[in-house]
């Protein structure tokens, strides 16, 4: 890790994740993220009676009545974000391996760059943990594939995060120039 002298900021850090290794992390994450979306996160029982909820029919029930920008920044933060991330992470790193430069390479790393600190899925987990929690003394809570495909994803995507991906920038045009395949972000 390189820090700047004065401030103590982190100006670079290395990594032993390839190309390949963060590729994979990010299919995964969006295997993870699927999952996390549509199996249900969270099981309600009471006198015999049982409900379970999905994070997207959560999203709607936030969104009813007076508490729709709740629901629209719960929304962006929990699902529209994350998505973007593994999406355009895996667009960028796809071609990357191919050592090619994406199109939209500038304008992507732009974007990835500007709504990592927008990503709130460690947030919402910590949220579903006080919640069942909470709700164990009074009711039978049982925390549902959603929970724990959320818990997943929010490893994944902090490990994927950490990685710094401004490396991409020197790496994709140094493997563009010289056709490499085997291109390495830090080592």
């Amino acid at each position: 890790m390189a820090r700047c002298t004065r401030c103590r900021a982190v100006l670079y850090r290395s990594s032993r994740l390839d190309i390949d290794h963060l590729l994979a992390l990010t299919v995964a994450a969006a295997i993870v993220f699927a999952i996390a979306n549509t199996s249900p996160v969270i099981r309600i029982a009471v006198g015999g009676m049982h409900n379970e909820a999905d994070l997207p029919q959560a999203i709607s029930a936030l969104s009813h009545g007076g508490s729709l920008l709740v629901g629209v920044v719960a929304a962006v933060t929990l699902f529209v974000v994350p998505l973007l991330q593994i999406a355009l992470l895996g667009w960028v790193l796809s071609f990357a391996r191919a050592g090619r430069r994406a199109p939209g390479f500038a304008s992507v790393m732009r974007v990835l760059h500007r709504i990592r600190p927008w990503s709130m899925t460690e947030v919402f987990l910590l949220g579903v943990l006080v919640a069942i929690v909470k709700l164990s003394g009074m009711i039978n809570v049982v925390a549902g594939p959603g929970a724990w495909a959320t818990a997943v994803l929010t490893v994944l995507i902090t490990v994927i995060a950490k990685r710094d991906i401004r490396t991409l920038w020197s790496l994709v045009a140094d493997g563009h120039n010289r056709g490499d395949r085997s291109m390495e972000l830090g080592s």
